[in-house]
């Protein structure tokens, strides 16, 4: 089921939003070369709790922590972990969700550690103007398929890079994970159409090689993860919008000024 947001609903949850862009804001200077992804963790756990909110990912399908850490070719899902040390070079994507009385939040946002290659920029670049193209599509009356074709024909045919197709946005609130289903490849005019107080991610993952990805399994775990089939980098942006009447109101911007035309 679909639900149809209020206005105070998505008050509550650009506030939930505004908690989890502070996370994110705030792994800025705690990025770099030399620290283990643990730290990334550690400093969500306590900023999330000062804020008054939880991380919803913590508990959820027997998953036991706040962030997903994923670094170089691990596209999504993998564990921060004490004995991972960032080095010059890595791509690090940190994917949370946050709950602020009652009301859900989810971003992911890829950071350059130290200096990167180039490529790396360039799939850093293409792959956040992709979540953009997205988001600009999610206005009343589109259909779910013009979200998922403006985001793979830039990465696809202009950039000639990969998009996953696997792993997908969807729903939120008053859960984690709520229909529709939104996935980041598709045919414009097709699929659900989109309609006023819908609240959804845009999440695309975007390798420099291959579409095409790889599950592994955590070490004395059952968690799984997933990694690029062919090695190569991956990374990922994620907003939570909501589709109003006056375009796409993104809930957990980091940047007022970059998303002026899309706050509320």
């Amino acid at each position: 089921m679909i639900t149809i947001k209020s206005a105070r609903e998505i008050e509550k949850m650009a506030a939930s939003g505004a908690v989890l862009a502070g996370v994110h804001k705030g792994l800025r200077d705690i990025i770099k070369p030399g620290i283990s992804s643990w730290e990334i963790e550690r400093f969500a756990n306590r900023y999330i709790a000062e804020h008054g909110a939880t991380p919803s990912e913590k508990g959820f399908e027997g998953y036991k922590y706040a962030t997903c850490v994923s670094v170089n070719d691990e596209v999504a899902h993998a564990i921060p972990r004490k004995e991972l040390i960032l080095k010059n070079g890595d791509i690090v994507k940190v994917d949370m969700t946050v709950n602020l009385d009652g009301f859900e939040s989810d971003s992911c946002w890829s950071y350059a550690v130290g200096e990167v290659s180039d490529d790396v920029k360039h799939l850093m670049d293409v792959t956040k103007k992709a979540l953009y193209l997205g988001i600009d599509q999610a206005t009343v009356g589109n259909r779910i398929g013009d979200i998922g074709h403006a985001i793979q024909d830039f990465v696809e045919n202009k950039n000639h890079m990969g998009d996953v197709r696997e792993l997908i946005g969807h729903g939120i609130q008053p859960t984690m994970h709520e229909q529709p289903n939104v996935p980041h490849y598709g045919e414009a005019g097709h699929g659900l159409r989109l309609r006023e107080g819908m609240t959804i991610t845009i999440e695309p993952m975007v390798n420099l090689g291959t579409w095409e990805i790889a599950s592994k399994m955590v070490p004395d775990d059952s968690w799984e993860y997933y990694v690029s089939a062919d090695g190569s980098m991956s990374a990922q942006y994620e907003h939570t919008l909501v589709i109003t009447k006056d375009g796409p109101k993104i809930l957990t911007s980091q940047d007022p000024e970059f998303d002026a035309k899309y706050l509320l």
